[in-house]
């Protein structure tokens, strides 16, 4: 699953992507590292010491996608194609709903939501067409919950687990594997480049966040649940573990502490209120 496979992953630049990607690189994958930031790929690819391919691109690019997996694809041809896909690129947000523009909610359903299923799109059929491989989805607890101050993330991130369940259903039978990882708080840098309701970068993180999980220990538990065959990994602890398997099993008790939480003053705390 890991050794002398191709990994692709997106949002290899920083945090959770970056983590996965030293992770993987120490089980002998072969990488192909995505983001923005060739700087910064770079630095990641530099850190894991794998066989990689730098393939910088912006994530809404759609039109490229297709030359883009050729050119990913012929890379890893002599290593049996491309088996593994991390969808992981996205951007937050910290925002009332009422204070936000439109804006907002096109650009991060756009990032977090409508750029992994048009990669994947695109790459799914060469996937099955050599038998299969797997594909790990990063959507957020956020995207179980219904998250205050994050209504566009959320619905992003809900439809992200929606389309890669159903993409595991239609595929298990022809070797393709989909887990889907909900994490809570990871310590990146998610926080601080998440969107205000005007579409700027709030520049400044969360306490939630920078005692969050680190980003490794999060990477061996994704490989982890990999190794397992799991299908879903809530990759959180804690109240938010528990809090998004009671939005399964009880939904209106979590409903109730949402509201409670933005009535306490939950909006002016995350500096998203004055």
């Amino acid at each position: 699953m890991f050794e002398h496979k191709v990994w692709w992953i997106t949002g290899a630049s920083s945090g959770i992507g970056a983590a996965l990607a030293e992770a993987l690189a120490q089980k002998g994958a072969k990488l192909i590292l995505s983001g923005r930031n060739e700087a910064a790929l770079a630095e990641t690819a530099a850190r894991g010491k794998a066989e990689h391919l730098i393939l910088p691109f912006e994530a809404t690019d759609f039109a490229r996608l297709p030359t883009l997996v050729e050119q990913a694809w012929s890379w890893a041809a002599p290593h049996g194609g491309i088996y593994g896909l991390v969808n992981n690129a996205g951007v937050s947000q910290r925002s009332l709903a009422v204070d936000t523009a439109f804006e907002v909610y096109r650009r991060i359903v756009d990032i977090d939501l409508m750029a992994p299923i048009a990669l994947t799109q695109v790459l799914l059929p060469r996937m099955i067409d050599a038998g299969g491989g797997r594909i790990v989805a990063i959507s957020s607890v956020a995207g179980i919950i219904g998250a205050p101050l994050r209504s566009a993330y959320s619905a992003a991130k809900a439809g992200l687990i929606a389309y890669h369940d159903s993409v595991r259903a239609e595929t298990a039978h022809q070797g393709l594997g989909v887990l889907v990882v909900a994490p809570g708080s990871v310590r990146t840098n998610v926080s601080r480049n998440a969107l205000d309701g005007n579409a700027q970068a709030r520049g400044f993180s969360d306490v939630a966040i920078e005692n969050g999980m680190a980003p490794e220990a999060a990477a061996q538990r994704i490989l982890d649940a990999l190794a397992a065959g799991q299908r879903e990994l809530i990759l959180a602890d804690g109240m938010e573990l528990q809090g998004a398997l009671l939005r399964r099993s009880n939904p209106d008790q979590v409903f109730d502490l949402m509201a409670s939480l933005v009535a306490g003053g939950y909006a002016k705390q995350l500096g998203a209120e004055n």
